[in-house]
């Protein structure tokens, strides 16, 4: 049997009356357990207050599609509290070593109340300390979720310009060897100084960037006469030829002018280094676009990340949502269409320019969503007065009326089980406050709006 001496080692019963010790006692059960034994189960009612006595235990239990573990242990009080509104444990709890607790009724909570007034106001400050906690693990999950999301969308947005580059310099090193190949053999060849200006010339000319290269139809129409002109000039293989040169755009009239001046012999070598030169600068041109793009992503996540600046400056809001927008691009390509209306004039607001950023994210994810990663998101940015107005709207089938009123508390999510923790517009929320804001929502069917109001920075 516990004594009063031993419920006082646990601090919450420490310094309390004798007289409310021994009521407490009185009705409280001592529980023996052995190690791995179950004393709650998740999802059972709460029927129960805990006062662990000896031994080391262990909470377990599922949160947003993780296991949450958490310790307790001989001097914790946990399970159900005064004024808990708790529907049933949300997690399981286990004795990780022999040890005892004891069980006081949850039914006799309110009787609590009355006779031990100062251990309810400790426990009430407990309860608050467990909330959060709780909320402190969930927002660290939505944290690692959303980074989980952008890291696999920029990882996949980094892959496709890197592989197209890493294609090109392999395709690139076949087009030096075709090259040296062609020098080499038209070395050989007798040419005259007029001979060699032509046909250099003419592999300047293929070689321009700015002109748009055939496709289709069209490339598959250039290609055949240029065929037609090779043969016509006693190039037997010409198949090898007129592709290659009808995708370096060489022009049927340009090709018949080298070909009455030059022998077929000498001819053949000169349109093979010409095709191949084309194809190199073509090469070189998608490799300076590949690398031009990996270069605006890295750009655009140190924007978004304000990596290497202050943490709290004038943030430009035109430019701290096109950074947003640049790195949720791999959600937006697809299906979805982005209508910008923004001021001519820069509006700054002082702030923390990453915060910010997740605002953004949040809502702009949500409009995705609710459209089903097809539709038109409206982005508007504009002064009223004193403040700066960022409104982030849809055409998605609106947001019912009756989960309007929840969807900034937390925990309130409409998704499914793992998909969303419901903290995501409670942190909107929170960083909106922080930074002297507002937010006001509007929906109905097509059209869905944000509105985020923000303080101008002083220098505005």
């Amino acid at each position: 049997m516990v004594s009063a001496s031993e419920l006082r080692r646990v601090a919450a019963f420490s310094d309390l009356p004798d007289d409310q010790i021994h009521w407490f006692l009185s009705h409280a059960q001592e529980t023996f357990l052995q190690a791995g034994d179950t004393f709650v189960r998740q999802g059972d009612p709460p029927d129960w207050l805990f006062v662990f006595l000896e031994g080391l235990f262990q909470w377990r239990g599922e949160f947003g599609g993780d296991t949450v573990v958490l310790p307790a242990r001989a001097g914790d009080v946990s399970g159900v509290f005064p004024f808990s509104r708790m529907k049933q444990f949300t997690v399981t709890g286990r004795a990780l070593t022999e040890g005892r607790l004891l069980k006081f009724p949850a039914s006799l909570l309110a009787e609590l109340v009355r006779k031990m007034p100062e251990l309810s106001r400790r426990l009430v400050g407990m309860m608050s300390d467990r909330i959060r906690e709780g909320t402190r693990i969930e927002q660290q999950h939505d944290r690692l979720v959303s980074l989980g999301k952008l890291s696999a969308g920029l990882a996949h947005e980094l892959n496709n310009p890197a592989s197209a580059a890493k294609r090109a310099v392999a395709q690139l090193r076949e087009t030096l060897a075709r090259i040296r190949d062609a020098s080499r053999e038209l070395w050989r060849r007798d040419l005259s100084d007029v001979q060699k200006l032509e046909i250099e010339s003419l592999e300047a000319s293929l070689m321009r960037t700015d002109l748009a290269a055939p496709n289709g139809l069209a490339l598959t129409d250039l290609e055949d006469r240029l065929d037609s002109v090779l043969r016509s000039h006693g190039h037997q293989d010409s198949w090898e030829l007129s592709a290659p040169l009808a995708r370096s755009n060489m022009q049927p009239e340009e090709l018949e002018s080298l070909l009455r001046n030059i022998d077929v012999v000498s001819a053949h070598p000169a349109l093979a280094r010409m095709a191949a030169s084309a194809e190199l600068a073509s090469l070189l041109n998608d490799i300076d676009s590949s690398t031009s793009r990996i270069f605006e992503l890295v750009q655009a996540i140190k924007e978004y990340s304000y990596m290497d600046q202050a943490r709290v400056q004038d943030v430009d809001i035109v430019r701290s949502l096109e950074a947003t927008l640049a790195v949720l691009n791999y959600r937006l390509r697809d299906g979805v269409t982005v209508q910008r209306e923004y001021q001519p004039v820069p509006l700054l607001v002082n702030s923390f320019g990453s915060e910010l950023n997740q605002v953004w994210t949040n809502i702009i994810e949500n409009a995705v969503d609710a459209m089903v990663g097809e539709g038109e998101l409206r982005v508007r940015i504009f002064r009223e007065e004193r403040y700066v107005v960022v409104e982030i709207g849809d055409n998605g089938p609106g947001i019912p009326p009756e989960v309007k009123s929840h969807i900034f508390e937390p925990f309130f999510t409409t998704k499914g089980v793992g998909e969303g923790t419901g903290l995501g517009l409670d942190a909107v929320q929170r960083i909106v406050k922080k930074h002297r804001g507002d937010i006001q929502v509007s929906s109905k069917p097509g059209d869905t709006r944000f509105q985020v109001w923000l303080p101008l920075a002083e220098s505005a």
